[in-house]
């Protein structure tokens, strides 16, 4: 038991059992991308390849900026908007 301010007694906080936390609820499934969003950036990066605007690893990191927003939503046109802006 600890004493507070005004010397009173105070009960100490209870400890969570370790089990406590494997029942909470579960991680959110992340949503991974469409077969179609897939193709799509696939076609989009051959694009970029094809007008040799980018290096290998620009490319790369184009890719998977792209892929990200792909992921949370975006559409295309949309995601490399926001890349390029």
């Amino acid at each position: 038991m600890a004493y507070g301010y005004g010397g009173t007694r105070q009960s100490e906080p209870k400890m969570k059992s370790p089990q406590a936390k494997a029942k909470s609820s579960p991680k959110p499934k992340s949503s991974g991308m469409t077969d179609k969003q897939k193709a799509d950036l696939k076609k989009h990066m051959a694009q970029h390849k094809d007008l040799k605007d980018l290096s290998a690893s620009q490319r790369k990191s184009h890719r998977a900026k792209m892929a990200s927003r792909l992921r949370k939503g975006m559409s295309m046109a949309q995601a490399h908007r926001d890349i390029v802006k």
